[in-house]
């Protein structure tokens, strides 16, 4: 932080896109060219915007390079109440009644914090964020510096990163982004991953899954929300891993050596209704369209079990999702 300067900005310095990129393969289940497009971005001291769903794997695969490259992971929540103040921070105003405004009673917040110690600052749901504070980012992103009022010049430490994301698919509550954002960013999309590759994630998280037949229809029953004629929002992934967690739980209670047809339908209902959206005028509640999903991915010959659960339950035949 600094006072006077020679007119000269601060550039960014070369990050290890090698070891960046190691470290993001052991830590991300598939996601190769996206991993490497990203370790090459912030390698060459470019800021990146990310576009995508939620659950996609974004945030898990920012502080893996983040721990690769050796650099702090500075997360921000995007939302309507992101003004400048909270994300560039403020004077303590019990100590500037006593010693007025100095560095020293300055509260830094995730921005200045990022900046100084050469941190990756992640601002997600970017297009959540009020125009004022964006204004703010514009300006770091144009000069890596930063001007505060009564404090002075903060300049962005060489290996300062600025990586942000937005779902623009999501239309509530959300504003236009401008495009010099864009202009100033290398920009990334996301989308859920395959079948397979969702499904090692479901083991590698929930390895005491009920068993890997369950894991796959749990996996099965969470993409199947993305293209339902009744829902306009799918459910991520986690929907699996909740599902997994949540019917695995629910047997143990139930003193059922494996989930049941009904129990995999209450957990299910927990685990996606949650997640998923209703289009406008659809003629079913969400419950009944999440029991019909999961009562659609049973096998063939599971006839056990009416699979109608104990809240909520539809009489869709299996197969009629």
């Amino acid at each position: 932080m600094t006072a006077l300067h020679n007119g000269v900005l601060p550039r960014a310095g070369v990050l290890p896109a090698r070891g960046m990129l190691d470290a993001a393969r052991a830590a991300v289940v598939g996601r190769h060219t996206e991993s490497e497009v990203l370790a090459a971005a912030l390698a060459s001291g470019r800021s990146i915007l990310l576009e995508g769903p939620p659950g996609t794997g974004k945030t898990t695969l920012l502080r893996a390079l983040a721990d690769g490259a050796g650099v702090g992971f500075e997360l921000v929540e995007g939302n309507a109440e992101l003004s400048p103040t909270r994300l560039v921070g403020h004077h303590d105003p019990s100590r500037v009644l006593t010693e007025d405004y100095r560095p020293e009673n300055f509260v830094p917040g995730p921005l200045v914090r990022a900046l100084q110690s050469g941190a990756l600052l992640y601002v997600e749901e970017l297009n959540r964020v009020p125009e004022e504070t964006l204004n703010v980012l514009l300006g770091v992103l144009s000069e890596r510096r930063l001007h505060v009022p009564r404090l002075g010049v903060v300049d962005a430490a060489e290996t300062f990163r600025l990586v942000a994301a937005m779902n623009p698919s999501d239309g509530v509550g959300t504003g236009r982004i401008t495009p010099a954002l864009y202009d100033r960013s290398c920009r990334v999309a996301f989308d859920h991953q395959s079948a397979e590759e969702e499904l090692a994630i479901v083991r590698r998280v929930e390895s005491e899954a009920p068993s890997e037949a369950f894991a796959r229809r749990a996996v099965e029953a969470v993409r199947a929300t993305r293209s339902h004629a009744d829902l306009r929002l799918g459910s991520s992934v986690r929907g699996a891993l909740d599902l997994v967690a949540l019917a695995s739980s629910l047997a143990s209670l139930r003193d059922e050596a494996a989930p049941t047809e009904s129990t995999g339908a209450d957990a299910a209902r927990a685990a996606l209704t949650g997640r998923v959206a209703l289009v406008e005028g659809s003629p079913r509640t969400v419950e009944e369209v999440v029991t019909a999903i999961w009562a659609a991915t049973a096998p063939a010959d599971d006839t056990s079990d009416s699979g109608s659960g104990s809240d909520g339950g539809s009489g869709d035949a299996p197969g009629k999702a």
